[in-house]
């Protein structure tokens, strides 16, 4: 069973800069396909990036041209950096991992606080 573990939220000014990072066990994280989702209070689960396992990425259009993720299988981690964040982007973030391709995503991480003030 893979488990993550993220971190890096905070709180940031608008037009400031977060990198979150996802940590995962397992020997297997090569295969997984990443993505990054964020919840703001009252409102659902979106996904904002996506990373498969052969490194194509997509993007919500929300934050296309502002965020990147990457991933260095090495360490086992997926990343997702954040530039030019507005408050709008202010919500928790989930790491995700997809580990079969017949199936969603289906481990999780806790959470991190993004909060950007205006």
């Amino acid at each position: 069973q893979v488990q993550l573990v993220d971190s890096g939220g905070g709180l940031v000014q608008t037009g400031g800069s977060l990198r979150l990072s996802c940590a995962a066990s397992g020997r297997t994280f090569n295969y997984y396909a990443m993505g990054w989702f964020r919840q703001a209070p009252g409102k659902q689960r979106d996904l904002v990036a996506a990373i498969t396992s052969g490194g194509s990425t997509n993007y919500a259009d929300s934050v296309k041209g502002r965020f990147t993720i990457s991933r260095d299988n090495a360490k086992n981690t997926a990343y997702l950096q954040m530039n030019s964040l507005k408050p709008e982007d202010t919500a928790v973030y989930y790491c995700a991992a997809r580990t079969s391709s017949l199936f969603g995503y289906d481990a999780w991480g806790q959470g991190t606080q993004v909060t950007v003030s205006s």
